[in-house]
């Protein structure tokens, strides 16, 4: 498959007045994409805090660098807002570990992993549902670089917006019913119910 390529801008952010501003605008929205990333540990036992939140509005990434800034009253705020959905994948995962952080209590949760499965998807990996419904390839080449590292590069940068980018995409791909699921080469037939094994 290709390799997807990212469309949009990036905005990092890492102080708390630009987090404070990037999160007054993202607040006005309806929904946008989300991920996390969390610096790799190579050793037993030892587990690192969430370094980056990934954050995607229409045509622009935004990166909170949270090593650096921690979580803010401003983003806490976000993420347990109920009028700006948050599109990801394994959001119990990515909610779990920022509150080794700080306490939230998110809301306005979208977890493609479950949307999908109306979609006769049973893949639960954001590289497989999207390769799925779009035939393209999300490259994982950056996934245990340094994501605590004093600055980011341009390929962490775009390998980080292109997950929060690709859970908006495939939302609203979805529920504009653009994905036909019989169409699909990689879609699987739906389990008859009880009442249709009867016939």
């Amino acid at each position: 498959m290709p390799v997807v390529n990212y469309p949009g801008q990036i905005t990092v952010i890492n102080s708390a007045l630009d987090a404070k501003k990037a999160l007054r605008y993202l607040s006005s929205l309806p929904a946008v994409g989300f991920d996390t990333e969390t610096r790799p540990t190579f050793h037993r036992g030892k587990l690192n805090k969430v370094a980056l939140i990934q954050i995607y509005a229409p045509t622009r990434c935004f990166l909170f660098r949270i090593n650096q800034i921690g979580l803010t009253d401003e983003m806490v705020d976000f993420l347990e807002s109920p009028t700006t959905a948050k599109i990801g994948v394994s959001l119990h995962d990515d909610f779990r570990n920022l509150n080794k952080i700080r306490q939230v209590n998110p809301k306005a949760e979208i977890d493609l992993q479950l949307l999908v499965k109306d979609y006769h998807i049973r893949d639960n990996s954001l590289q497989r549902i999207y390769a799925i419904v779009f035939g393209e390839r999300i490259s994982k080449s950056q996934r245990l670089t340094n994501w605590e590292a004093e600055s980011l590069t341009e390929s962490q940068q775009i390998y980080a917006s292109i997950d929060a980018w690709a859970c908006y995409k495939l939302y609203h791909y979805l529920i504009a019913g653009k994905f036909h699921p019989e169409e699909s080469p990689y879609a699987i037939e739906p389990e008859p119910t009880a009442e249709q094994d009867q016939q």
